[in-house]
């Protein structure tokens, strides 16, 4: 099962697959309303979710995936649906028919052709938040 399943995930999930153990498999018919916290790992939300996602390592929504609710993760790819806000600490993928319907936060954002995505979206980065209030001033200074 291992190794077949990185290789579809290649495919159809993040294009480098993490290192990851994966720790959560939610497949279609599983509906969970709640709070998840995972530590490390990878899950899988194939299945239809409300509440908040919170997890240290990443987060796949596969094409049967139906997510309402707000995530947190190192990395994100969406190729079903999510509804809300979405924040990936590295990256932050949404695939060939992926719905992301919220706002995002993440350093690098992934749009494949097909995809859809409706809100707004900050890209933070380090030397780009340093370098943004000296651009500032020296504008007002030419002024």
């Amino acid at each position: 099962m291992g190794l077949s399943f990185l290789k579809r995930q290649q495919r159809q999930g993040l294009r480098a697959v993490p290192d990851e153990e994966v720790v959560a498999f939610l497949e279609p018919g599983i509906e969970i309303e709640g709070r998840m916290n995972v530590t490390a790992g990878m899950v899988r939300l194939n299945c239809q979710f409300k509440g908040e996602v919170f997890s240290a390592g990443t987060i796949i929504v596969p094409s049967q995936g139906d997510i309402e609710a707000e995530i947190e993760a190192l990395q994100i790819s969406i190729a079903g649906k999510v509804k809300g806000k979405v924040r990936a600490t590295e990256r932050l993928e949404i695939k060939e028919n992926g719905i992301l319907l919220g706002d995002v936060e993440t350093p690098t954002l992934v749009v494949d052709p097909g995809a859809y995505f409706s809100g707004h979206c900050d890209m933070p980065t380090d030397e780009i938040e340093r370098a943004a209030p000296k651009e500032v001033d020296s504008d007002r200074e030419r002024a």
